[in-house]
C-alpha cells in the first residue's frame, strides 16, 4: 500500500514537474514575447520623439521667419506711413500754392479789366476830343 501510494506520488509528482515545466517554458515565451514587444515600443517611442523634435525645429524655424517678415514688413508700412504723411504735407502745401495763385490770377484779371475799362474810356476820351477838336480848330 505504501509502496502503490509512492508510487502515484511520484506519478503525480513528474506529471505536476511536466506541467511546472511546460508553463515556465509558456512564461519564458511570453516573457520573450513582452520583451520584443518592449523594445518596439521603445524603438517607436524613439522614432516619435526624434520627429517631435524635428517638428519643433522646422516650427521654430518657420516661426523665425515669419517673425523676420513680419518684421520686415512693418519696416515697409513705418516707411510707408512716413511716405504717406510727406506726401500729405506736400499736397497740403501745393494746394495753398495753388489757392495763392488763382487768387493772385484772378486779382490780375480784375486788375487787367479795370485796366481794358479804363483804356476804353481814355480811347473814347481820346475819340471824343478828336471829334471836337476837329470841329473847332
Amino acid at each position: 500500500l505504501i509502496s502503490s501510494a509512492t508510487k502515484s506520488l511520484r506519478m503525480e509528482t513528474e506529471i505536476l514537474e511536466k506541467k511546472l515545466q511546460d508553463a515556465q517554458m509558456k512564461l519564458a515565451e511570453k516573457d520573450g514575447d513582452k520583451e520584443k514587444e518592449i523594445q518596439g515600443l521603445k524603438r517607436l517611442i524613439s522614432e516619435l520623439e526624434f520627429q517631435l523634435t524635428m517638428e519643433k525645429n522646422n516650427n521654430e524655424s518657420f516661426l523665425g521667419k515669419l517673425r523676420k517678415e513680419i518684421q520686415h514688413k512693418s519696416d515697409e508700412l513705418e516707411k510707408l506711413t512716413q511716405e504717406r504723411t510727406q506726401l500729405i504735407h506736400s499736397l497740403s502745401r501745393i494746394q495753398e500754392e495753388n489757392s495763392l495763385l488763382q487768387d493772385t490770377v484772378r486779382r490780375e484779371c480784375e486788375e487787367r479789366q479795370g485796366l481794358t475799362a479804363a483804356l476804353s474810356r481814355a480811347r473814347e476820351q481820346v475819340l471824343e476830343l478828336r471829334r471836337l477838336s476837329g470841329t473847332f480848330p
